[in-house]
C-alpha cells in the first residue's frame, strides 16, 4: 500500500508503530538541521519531523507548499508543552525515515486558506480551492445529507427513478436553456427545469412513492443563493392530502439533522398563511428567529394559504404563482381567479425558501381550466402538455408533492454565506465556469451540423 493511515488518523495509541502517510504540504517550518512538516489530506494533518539523519533530508529541503508526497517513519509523542490542541492528531508526530515526492508545486497563484483572495481567482482554480479544508467539509456534509435522505426515503417506501435531462420546452416559469437537435433540424430540446411533469406521469403509472436527487437548470439572473444549474431532492406521492406530505416531509428533517449535525429539530413545524407573512414580516419567505447572525438556531416554518393566481397589469392576464399543475382549493370560484387559493406550501428555514410543493391537479377538465385561465389556448395547451391532458383521463390518482433545494440546504447547514461554497465547480456570478472557459464558442462545423445561424450583434461583431 502507499499508505498505511491517513493524516488525521494517528493517535497516542499508534506510538512506536511504523507507518506510511500520503497527503499535500500544508507547511513546511525550517529550524537549522530540523524541518517540520504539515502534511494534509481531507482526513486532517499530521506534524512530520525531518532531520539530518533521514537519507531523504535533502529533499525534504526543496519541498514547496501543496506538493503531493509519501512520507515513511515512526509515530513518536510530541514533546510536553508542543501538543497541539486544534488538531486531533496534535497529541504526536511522525519521525521520518523516508520521503517520496509525487509532484513538486510551483509557486501558487493565493495561499489555500486566504479569505481575502478575490472570488473569480478562486473559481479560476477551484481544483486549489477545493484543498481548503472548509470547502472540503462543506462537501463531506452535503454527502452525509445525501445518502442520509436516501436511507430515510428508501425506509419509507419511496423508489428512485430517474427522468430524462432532455426534455421538452414548456410555457410558464424561467428561461429554458435549450439544446439542438442535430438529426430533426429546426427542432430543440430544453434541460429540465425540474422533473414536475415526468413525476406526475410515475404517479400516474403507478408509481406512489417516488424521489431523486436531480439535477436542474434554469436561465434565469443570479444571486449569491442561486445557480444555472442546481440540485434539489424530488418527491412525490399518491393518495395523500397536504397534511400527509407535511408530516412525512417534517420527519425527513428530524432525521437529517439529528444523523448530520447531532441535532435535536422539534416537530411539528409552525405554520404561517402567505397573507400574515406578507403583512407581519413583508416577506413569503419569514425568518421568524428571535435573533437573526445566530446561525446555530434552525427555525422551519411552513407558509400556506398561496393564492394560486396573479394578475399581470402589463400584459394583461394571469399567471400561476406556483405553477400552473398546482391544484385550487376545492370548489373554486374561476370567476374571480385572484380570490383562489392553492394546495400549495413552502418550507422556510432561517428565512431562506428551501422548498415548496403542491397537491397536483389530478383532472384533466381541471388542468384545462386552469390553462383556460392562463391564457393558454386549446391549441397551445395541446401542443405542450397533450401527454400530460391524456394521462390524467386515464384514471390518475389523487397525488402531490414538494421539491427542496439541497444547495440551498447545504449551505445553512454549513454556515456558508453563498451556494457556491457547497457546490463542487460552481459558475460565477455571470453564469460562467471561468476554470473551463464556459460557455465558448463551438466550431462552424458544429454549428453547421446542428443547423444553427449565429447572428451577433453589432458591437459584438466588432470585437471579433
Amino acid at each position: 500500500m502507499l499508505r498505511t493511515h491517513t493524516c488525521g488518523e494517528l493517535r497516542k495509541d499508534h506510538i512506536g508503530k511504523s507507518v506510511k502517510l500520503c497527503g499535500w504540504v500544508d507547511t513546511i517550518r525550517e529550524h537549522g538541521s530540523l524541518i517540520f512538516i504539515d502534511l494534509r489530506d481531507r482526513y486532517g494533518k499530521t506534524q512530520v519531523i525531518v532531520t539530518k539523519s533521514c537519507r531523504d533530508f535533502q529533499k525534504a529541503k526543496s519541498l514547496s507548499l501543496e506538493s503531493s508526497a509519501k512520507i515513511q517513519g515512526k509515530v513518536q509523542a510530541r514533546k510536553s508543552g508542543t501538543e497541539n490542541k486544534n488538531i486531533e492528531t496534535g497529541e504526536i508526530e511522525i519521525f521520518a525515515e523516508a520521503l517520496e515526492i509525487y509532484n513538486k508545486a510551483p509557486l501558487l497563484p493565493f495561499e489555500i486558506n486566504d479569505l481575502k483572495v478575490s472570488e473569480d481567482v478562486k473559481l479560476k482554480n477551484r481544483y486549489l480551492d477545493l484543498r481548503n479544508m472548509k470547502l472540503q467539509q462543506n462537501l463531506i456534509t452535503r454527502h452525509k445529507i445525501y445518502s442520509t435522505l436516501f436511507e430515510f426515503l428508501t425506509k419509507q417506501g419511496f423508489i428512485w427513478v430517474d427522468t430524462p435531462m432532455l426534455a421538452k420546452s414548456t410555457p410558464e416559469g424561467a428561461r429554458d436553456y435549450i439544446v439542438p437537435s442535430r438529426v430533426n433540424p429546426g427542432k430543440f430540446y430544453a434541460l429540465p427545469q425540474s422533473p414536475q411533469l415526468f413525476k406526475q406521469l410515475l404517479m400516474v403509472s403507478g408509481f406512489d412513492r417516488y424521489f431523486q436527487i436531480a439535477r436542474c437548470f434554469r436561465d434565469e439572473d443570479l444571486r449569491a443563493d442561486r445557480q444555472p444549474e442546481f440540485t434539489q431532492l424530488d418527491i412525490e406521492m399518491s393518495f395523500i392530502d397536504v397534511e400527509d406530505i407535511i408530516a412525512e416531509m417534517e420527519s425527513l428533517f428530524r432525521h437529517i439533522f439529528k444523523q448530520v449535525l447531532d441535532i435535536n429539530i422539534k416537530t411539528p413545524f409552525p405554520r404561517i398563511s402567505y397573507e400574515e407573512a406578507m403583512k407581519k414580516y413583508k416577506t413569503d419567505a419569514p425568518d421568524i428567529r428571535k435573533n437573526k447572525s445566530d446561525k446555530n438556531e434552525y427555525a422551519f416554518v411552513w407558509v400556506v394559504d398561496f393564492p394560486a393566481f396573479e394578475y399581470n397589469k402589463e400584459d394583461k392576464r394571469w399567471y400561476a404563482v406556483h405553477h400552473p399543475f398546482t391544484s385550487p382549493e376545492d370548489n373554486a370560484d374561476f370567476s374571480n381567479p385572484g380570490k383562489i387559493k392553492a394546495k400549495a406550501y413552502d418550507l422556510v428555514l432561517n428565512g431562506s425558501e428551501i422548498g415548496g410543493g403542491s397537491i397536483r391537479i389530478h383532472n384533466h377538465e381541471m388542468q384545462n381550466k386552469v390553462f383556460e385561465t392562463l391564457g393558454i389556448s386549446k391549441k397551445e395547451a395541446q401542443n405542450k402538455f397533450s401527454f400530460l391532458l391524456e394521462a390524467l383521463s386515464y384514471g390518475a390518482p389523487p397525488h402531490g408533492g414538494i421539491a427542496f433545494g439541497l444547495d440551498r440546504i447545504t449551505a445553512i447547514m454549513t454556515h456558508s454565506e453563498s451556494i457556491r461554497d457547497v457546490i463542487a465547480f460552481p459558475k460565477n456570478k455571470a453564469a460562467q465556469d471561468i476554470m473551463l472557459d464556459a460557455p465558448s464558442e463551438v466550431s462552424p462545423e458544429q454549428l453547421k451540423e446542428t443547423h444553427i445561424q449565429v447572428n451577433l450583434p453589432k458591437q459584438e461583431k466588432k470585437k471579433k
